[in-house]
């Protein structure tokens, strides 16, 4: 049901069509409560530090979670210490938590156990971004930067900066949800956000081969190695003569697997699981004789599951004038802060 509504949302066929009329239901509250935010009516809440806030405006997976991974590294790199918190879709616990590399992932959630051990940024999780945020300062008080997965139409917590994640979709059919993949109006989003008095999206970033319209871009390529379980590699030529196995609980599973053909390699069998998949109960008994591979977001719980499967990483880079547009927004807010909060260089 899920890829047949993504499906529909490409175009403006019969079903986004009989939707349609829900769809401007939903666009009509959508204005009320920005309009809320606006007027200071809703209230947002500022934290001592910058916030940058990764989303998208599309229902679904866009590839926020590398452009994350991604952005954090680009931080470090440059010296700054960079926290990340998300709401940690599908995990088991509403609590706040820090995600620590013994944290199981079923109380985390996959996509901020992934950034966790990815970049070893401090990574926090709760109901409410805010909270997570709060206490991840409290936790790590040197944090300079909070960056926050997800959350673009999460206006209680106050950002001063915007990134919109697009892949090679764009904004599908331009409707809203659910006749279309839209969660608030594009481009009319570029002006009719209520940060900052009005102002719109600071950058749009396009993870996919391709970009839908104007915007940054990136590659990605799959690494020329997978990892075990216990962080050791395996070439990826070495599974060339193989028959192997690929499944994948992502967004946009036929992406993945595309790019394991495209590396030369012969797959036997694909499984197409939906995004976030827990894998509890899946029979992955039938599995055994066969080399398994998997993404390295699917790896977090699978691993975990003591699952004999190799993932293999997905390696993303926006290019570099993304990262400098991003610099030239954020070191003039890094200046502002007080010196226990102030930018090093490396």
């Amino acid at each position: 049901m899920e890829r047949r509504l993504q499906r529909a949302w490409l175009r403006r066929g019969v079903v986004a069509c009989l939707l349609w009329p829900v769809g401007q239901l939903y666009a009509a509250l959508v204005a009320v409560r920005n309009i809320g935010y606006r007027t200071g009516f809703l209230k947002s809440r500022r934290l001592p530090v910058p916030v940058i806030i990764v989303g998208n405006v599309v229902a679904g997976g866009a590839g926020k979670t590398p452009a994350v991974i991604a952005l954090v590294r680009h931080l470090q790199a440059g010296g700054v210490q960079a926290g990340v918190v998300s709401r940690g879709y599908g995990r088991s616990s509403l609590a706040c938590l820090e995600v620590l590399p013994a944290t199981p992932v079923e109380d985390s959630g996959d996509e901020p156990a992934l950034v966790q051990r990815a970049t070893g940024a401090p990574v926090f999780v709760a109901a409410s971004r805010g909270d997570a945020a709060r206490a991840l300062l409290l936790a790590h008080p040197g944090t300079q930067v909070i960056v926050c997965d997800d959350g673009l139409q999460h206006y209680a917590l106050h950002r001063d900066i915007e990134i919109a994640v697009f892949d090679e979709r764009g904004v599908g059919n331009g409707w809203p949800l659910p006749a279309g993949p839209l969660r608030e109006p594009w481009p009319a989003r570029l002006q009719k956000s209520p940060r900052r008095g009005g102002c719109g999206v600071d950058l749009v970033l396009h993870t996919g081969a391709r970009a839908a319209f104007a915007g940054f871009r990136s590659t990605r390529r799959l690494a020329d190695h997978a990892l075990r379980a216990d962080g050791s590699r395996v070439p990826l030529d070495e599974l060339s003569g193989e028959a192997l196995r690929a499944l994948a609980g992502i967004a946009n599973p036929e992406v993945f697997f595309a790019m394991l053909r495209a590396r030369g390699l012969h797959l036997a069998e694909t499984r197409a699981l939906p995004d976030h998949h827990d894998f509890d109960g899946y029979p992955l008994a039938s599995d055994k004789g066969h080399t398994l591979v998997c993404t390295d977001k699917d790896a977090v719980k699978l691993f975990a599951k003591k699952v004999p499967v190799l993932a293999v990483p997905l390696e993303f880079l926006p290019e570099p004038a993304f990262f400098a547009a991003v610099d030239a927004l954020l070191f003039p807010l890094l200046s502002q802060l007080p010196s226990s909060h102030g930018h090093q260089t490396a």
